[in-house]
């Protein structure tokens, strides 16, 4: 009998990795303007390096925030706590430079057109219950449970930063076994690695993947190189922006380039994903297909997409450009008409920035409605 079979690798990182520290602290500082002003305009980045923060973009608001205080609450909030080990947040220098959005730019988007040219894609498949691909959400699984050992004091000698890796076997497009997986997690010194790996596959691995995804065969990498104590801001550079594939779909799916974190939802890199998200979900959900992506286009300062793309990978059960008529009769695709349907002038963000930005219940743009 012939089959299809291939492995295919996902990545997730805990909230200690200094990349999702630079994008929580973006976040944090667009929420923090979002409780005062609903309107606040908001593109901040973020970069952190060995006891230093820079805190740079364009915010336009009437809110009044100490972007210093927001930052050091979050660094203590992720752990960051040494100098030597990943990053004081009581001791670093944080430098700010923040200015006003351009003119040119709110002429626009004051219309209701997009802030920024760019692509965008939205992505749902069968594989998960909460339709998304296997990888990348069991790589969420077992940062969140990583996350948590750690915090309840379960594996009480674990710091913040920490990256995971899942190779999932695929059988004819669907998840078979997981072939690897591989964790990298700061510790504290003087920690053996045996006993890291045997806490780590006990108390992590075993506690969150089903037994029948796991083999003879399974690989368990924990910490290859067999120390990692030095992490954070001091072993690696942070830059808001740059895990936007664990952000989304884990390199299963097209990504259009733009990050989230830090942006407001006027910025259609962040709102049209996520709606996106929410039509190819829903898409799924009522049976048009098994697994949908969308991609779709905007131009600055204008109002409706350019184009809307939809691919269903042999997968649909009605003709894709019925589907395509289907999206643009149900949904309103203008900025405008998605902040207002998914409700995204709130103060959400910064729950957002960790474990994937999609596949989460709790968010508007993962609603099931008929269409």
């Amino acid at each position: 009998m012939n089959y299809k079979r291939y492995f295919l690798t996902s990545e997730s990182v805990t909230e200690g990795h200094p990349d999702k520290v630079c994008d929580l602290i973006s976040d944090s500082i667009l929420n923090a303007c979002l409780e005062q002003d609903s309107e606040s305009r908001v593109a901040v980045e973020t970069f952190i390096s060995n006891g230093q923060v820079n805190i740079a973009g364009q915010i336009t608001t009437n809110a009044t925030i100490n972007i210093e205080s927001i930052t050091r609450e979050v660094l203590k909030n992720v752990g960051y706590d040494s100098a030597k080990f990943n990053m004081d947040y009581k001791t670093c220098k944080i430098n700010v430079n923040i200015t006003k959005q351009s003119n040119d730019i709110a002429i626009g988007v004051d219309d209701g057109g997009a802030g920024d040219q760019g692509i965008m894609f939205g992505y749902a498949c069968v594989e998960t219950e909460n339709l998304m691909p296997y990888a990348i959400d069991t790589a969420h699984k077992l940062a969140q449970k990583l996350t948590q050992v750690r915090k309840n004091g379960e594996i009480p000698y674990l710091r913040s930063d920490g990256k995971i890796q899942v190779t999932v076997e695929y059988i004819n497009d669907f998840p078979f076994r997981i072939d690897t997986i591989l964790i990298s997690t700061q510790h504290n010194e003087n920690i053996s690695i045996e006993e890291l790996e045997n806490d780590i596959i006990e108390k992590v691995i075993k506690t969150t993947i089903d037994d029948d995804m796991i083999d003879y065969q399974t690989k368990f990498l924990i910490n290859p190189t067999g120390k990692f104590t030095i992490g954070g801001a001091v072993a690696d550079t942070g830059l808001t922006g740059r895990k936007i594939i664990v952000d989304t779909y884990g390199g299963y799916a097209h990504h259009g380039g733009g990050a989230f974190s830090g942006k407001d939802a006027t910025k259609v890199d962040r709102s049209v994903a996520y709606m996106l998200r929410h039509i190819a979900k829903n898409i799924v959900i009522n049976g048009l297909a098994r697994k949908c992506e969308i991609q779709a286009s905007y131009g600055i300062g204008i109002a409706e997409p350019l184009s809307l793309y939809i691919e269903c990978f042999g997968t649909n059960t009605i003709p894709e450009c019925e589907i395509i008529k289907i999206i643009k009769e149900t949904f309103n695709l203008t900025p405008r008409g998605i902040i207002e349907y998914l409700d995204l002038k709130k103060p959400i963000y910064s729950r957002t920035t960790n474990y994937g930005h999609f596949g989460r219940e709790e968010f508007t743009w993962e609603k099931v409605r008929q269409i």
